[in-house]
């Protein structure tokens, strides 16, 4: 069950004086989950990044092998207030972010806890600038996008899956959830067989994979056209990535009000904690390294794509 957790989120977000405390206060009572607040400023605003960590039975924190999966939850921010009342949108990637975590920590707190170490990052911003942008408008974030994926993406991160509303476009036009591709250091490889078998029996639904092209994982300010900024975390980790896309069939600008589905998002938190069971118990692997490496062997390294990372 993750529609509560996810309201839960939902409701504490919505609100003017929302931030990184906001989360903080979500999971007092749970003190093995570890929660810590960055604010970060610039002349354009302010926003606070968040890290939430739930510890596994063999994860590295307790000094284990057993590997970490990193959630992201990318967007430019929660609210664009003034301009707009209310949650954006946008605000879909850390939603469900938070309210991964939050489920997770529920569980670990009853007694359910995962093998694996689960890393949550997202930041909370409710005033967050909107850019006017083709074909709708998009919203902006106060700091820069490296700044904000440099933490959003560390080194204890074994595997990613980045979160992110992908409704502001007219390439995906489906109602709920879908993948991308991994991602690993410029390659796009096959979305793995346990992947697509945790999102078909989280919807109910056959496996929606969405299209990805090599633009959409190169760094942002290259000049060239992306989907969304869901890939970008695979510009600054070696780490395989995969996209997670809140989406719809209808185009919705990230900076349009009223335009997040909640049960959409509880799909999204089910997927993941779906994934990270089995992905920290070593059943789901993001990858088939026997053939990246052949692929090494034919063609050599991609890294020069990622830019940041070459």
């Amino acid at each position: 069950m993750s529609l509560s957790h996810t309201l839960a989120v939902f409701e504490a977000l919505d609100d003017p004086a929302a931030s990184g405390e906001t989360v903080r206060s979500l999971f007092s009572g749970m003190p093995e989950a570890e929660v810590s607040v960055q604010r970060l400023t610039s002349e354009r605003g302010a926003t606070d990044f968040v890290t939430v960590t739930v510890p596994g039975r063999a994860g590295k924190r307790s000094g284990g092998d057993a590997p970490t999966l990193g959630v992201i939850g990318r967007l430019g921010g929660i609210g664009a207030r003034p301009a707009r009342i209310g949650l954006v949108s946008d605000s879909d990637g850390a939603i469900a972010a938070i309210a991964v975590a939050l489920k997770l920590a529920q569980m670990r707190a009853r007694g359910d806890i995962l093998v694996g170490d689960v890393v949550v990052t997202t930041h909370v911003c409710p005033d967050a600038p909107v850019i006017p942008h083709h074909p709708v408008d998009h919203m902006d974030c106060p700091v820069d996008l490296e700044t904000l994926i440099r933490l959003e993406v560390s080194e204890e991160m074994d595997a990613v899956i980045s979160i992110d509303s992908t409704k502001a476009n007219d390439i995906i036009n489906h109602r709920g959830i879908a993948v991308s591709p991994t991602v690993k250091e410029g390659y796009l490889l096959p979305t793995p067989p346990a992947i697509i078998r945790a999102l078909q029996r989280s919807t109910g639904r056959p496996a929606y994979v969405f299209p990805v092209t090599t633009q959409d994982i190169t760094p942002y300010g290259n000049g060239v056209s992306h989907l969304n900024s869901i890939l970008q975390p695979s510009v600054w980790t070696e780490a395989p990535v995969i996209g997670l896309a809140v989406c719809s069939t209808a185009m919705i600008p990230g900076s349009a009000t009223g335009g997040s589905q909640e049960t959409d998002i509880a799909l999204a938190v089910k997927f993941v904690i779906e994934v990270a069971k089995e992905f920290g118990a070593g059943r789901a692997p993001f990858f088939n390294s026997e053939e990246l490496s052949r692929l090494l062997a034919l063609y050599g390294s991609l890294r020069r794509i990622q830019g940041a990372m070459a």
